[in-house]
């Protein structure tokens, strides 16, 4: 048998971002970086750059279902995530599609949902009706899902101002939705990025020092691609978690810089880091 056949395999479905920085594009880098074969379902395509999205346009949910089936019939798919889904047809096509396929093969591949609402900018880009399917059909498929704050104030519907709210915000998502959470606290004011874990009735906190005046996007898409690639690779979760985290750290720390033209900062993270021991 070939020696490839042992790399592992990882399926993204999300947004194409044309500055490469967020969606599916930072999805199969980090995907490579790790040691992961990347599949993609592209739901939307993104005009942006980072700081600002200028125009998204979803595509056709039946195409949406016909690249998870195509990948899913053909590759040992060990894994897989959920980035910006777009609309409620699209997030309700998808649990349709994988409920399916896990029906008919009878095996299931961990599932990491990010869930994908507004973008680091302030865009708005995801409805509510998107939200409300993604509450009754995806989730409950999820091994892990990975809101930020947000994310966790939108789905809760209350603010999340320090880590008492966070570990608060936690239990209540995990008593919601029943699957383990991960709640990133990037947002939070201090000197650390702190995130929580909730599994199997125990938190678990990873922290990191803050990578102070990088203006960037991609993060919550490389982390949870980071994940997604250590399920993949047969890690079980914390140990993902806790490897995601060293290496989105890494990413922000060394990120890369150019100037625009018009002479400002422009940042992007940099997903062939060098990830310290």
């Amino acid at each position: 048998m070939p020696a490839n056949s042992e790399v592992p395999v990882a399926l993204t479905i999300a947004g194409s971002d044309s500055s490469a920085g967020a969606g599916i594009q930072a999805d199969l880098k980090t995907f490579s970086a790790l040691g992961v074969y990347g599949l993609t379902a592209v739901t939307c395509v993104v005009a942006e750059t980072p700081g600002l999205v200028s125009k998204i346009e979803g595509v056709n949910a039946a195409l949406v279902r016909e690249q998870i089936e195509v990948v899913l019939k053909s590759f040992p798919v060990a894994a897989i995530k959920t980035g910006l889904l777009f609309s409620a047809e699209i997030v309700s096509g998808i649990a349709t599609t994988l409920r399916a396929h896990a029906e008919r093969t009878k095996r299931t591949s961990p599932l990491v949902i990010d869930p994908v609402m507004v973008a680091t900018s302030g865009d708005l880009l995801l409805a509510d009706d998107a939200i409300a399917s993604y509450e009754r059909e995806l989730f409950p498929l999820a091994a892990l899902l990975t809101p930020n704050l947000g994310e966790a104030a939108r789905l809760l519907g209350e603010t999340i101002d320090d880590l008492p709210a966070m570990r608060e915000a936690g239990w209540k998502l995990v008593k919601k939705y029943r699957v383990p959470v991960l709640l990133k606290g990037g947002h939070l004011t201090g000197d650390n990025a702190i995130d929580l874990l909730f599994l199997e009735g125990n938190v678990v906190e990873f922290s990191a020092p803050f990578s102070r005046g990088v203006a960037t996007h991609g993060t919550g898409c490389t982390y949870s691609a980071a994940i997604t690639a250590g399920l993949a690779g047969g890690r079980g979760l914390e140990e993902a978690v806790r490897r995601a985290k060293k290496f989105v750290t890494a990413t922000i720390a060394q990120h890369l810089a150019w100037e625009t033209s018009g002479g400002a900062a422009l940042h992007a993270l940099n997903h062939s880091p060098i990830i310290p021991e």
